[in-house]
Order: structure tokens, then C-alpha cells, then sequence
């Protein structure tokens, strides 16, 4: 490499850095206001940028608010993963993994769910996060009830109830039925699933005892 392909990769490092950070300021307007009533003009007068900065990171408005969606649920993620613990419980590993989602969920207004979902690119990105997040709590209950081994637990009926519970979520169902807002509502189901798999410690010779 020579010195000037050094230096450009420098400033290319640079830009990236300086986009991500400005992406990680927006995702923090997006969740606290909601997106469908900013302009890029008022959202470059939050962030006391200019409007030519706001658009390195995406070309029009509506590609900046896809790009600020989609990396808010990468980040989401990531941190969810990052919560697990690999030597943990595996039926604690469900609650932690479903848990860790309400905390992610838990900054983002009822504005920001409202512009998720009347944006349809915004929504797609939701349901595919909420697709992916399905499947991986299916494969957590598997793990932690291999052949739906613990008393009174099938595997398959518990991943099958997640799935279920977590699309009408991202519907907006749960909220509609309940009036907890999305984080709330995979609290909530996390405390189910985990007292669903947890075996009754009860042991019947002891209460015959005496």
C-alpha cells in the first residue's frame, strides 16, 4: 500500500466513523419523536448539522429513515445476542434473550411504533427483525426442553406459543387486547415462558411427609 492509498483509507475510515455516529443520533431522535413528521430540515436543526450531512448517509429522506431503521434493529440485535450467556440455564437463556428485547424496545415511543408501522419499508424491516427473533426463541425453548423433556412442557407447543405471541406484537394485537406497548409485552411473555418451562419443584414424597 502506498502512502496515498494509506491516507485515503484513513479518511474512508473516518467518514464511516463520523456516518455511524451520526446514525446512532438519529436512531435516538426516531425513537424518542417518532420519524413521519421530520423533515430532513428539522432533523438536521436537532442535530445541529447540516442537510448535506444528513445526506451521507442516505440519498433521499426516505432512504435515510430505511437506514436508520434497519441499523436501530441491527444494534438490537446485536445487543440481545451479546446478553446471552453461554453457560447460563437454558430456560433462563429464553427469558434472558426475550428480556433483553424489552430493553432494547423500551426507549422507542408509541410515535416511533406508529411511523414503523405506516412506513411499509419501515414495517418490513420490523417484521423480518420480528421473523428472525421468532425463530431463534423456538431454537432457545428446543435447547432448553430437548423432546419436550420437563414436566408438563412440550418444546414444540412453547416455541410454537412464542412465535405466535411475538407476531401479534409486531401486529400491534397484544397492545390493542392489553395496552402494553411492545417492550412491556415481551416482558411479559418472557416471565410466561420461563415459568412454563420451569419444572415444579415440589417433590410429592416430601409433602406426604409427617
Amino acid at each position: 500500500m502506498t502512502p496515498l492509498d494509506g491516507a485515503h483509507a484513513t479518511r474512508a475510515t473516518r467518514a464511516l466513523r463520523r456516518r455511524d455516529l451520526l446514525v446512532g443520533r438519529l436512531i435516538d431522535v426516531f425513537l424518542d419523536r417518532g420519524f413521519a413528521e421530520l423533515s430532513v430540515a428539522e432533523l438536521a436543526a436537532v442535530l445541529r448539522c447540516s442537510k448535506s450531512t444528513l445526506y451521507s448517509v442516505a440519498a433521499s429522506r426516505e432512504q435515510i429513515i430505511v437506514a436508520v431503521v434497519r441499523a436501530f434493529f441491527r444494534r438490537a440485535t446485536e445487543r440481545v445476542e451479546a446478553a446471552l450467556d453461554a453457560n447460563a440455564d437454558p430456560r433462563e437463556r429464553v427469558g434472558a434473550y426475550l428480556r433483553a428485547i424489552s430493553a432494547e424496545l423500551a426507549p422507542a415511543s408509541p410515535a416511533f411504533f406508529a411511523d414503523l408501522d405506516a412506513f411499509p419499508p419501515a414495517r418490513e424491516i420490523y417484521k423480518r427483525n420480528t421473523r428472525f427473533a421468532v425463530r431463534r426463541v423456538q431454537g432457545l425453548v428446543r435447547e432448553a426442553l430437548p423432546g419436550g423433556g420437563a414436566p408438563g412442557a412440550d418444546a414444540a407447543f412453547v416455541g410454537a406459543v412464542a412465535g405466535q405471541v411475538m407476531e401479534s406484537i409486531h401486529r400491534g394485537e397484544i397492545k390493542a387486547q392489553t395496552g402494553l406497548d411492545d417492550s412491556a409485552a415481551y416482558a411479559a411473555l418472557a416471565s410466561l415462558i420461563v415459568a412454563r418451562m420451569t419444572p415444579d419443584r415440589a417433590c410429592p414424597a416430601d409433602a406426604s411427609d409427617g
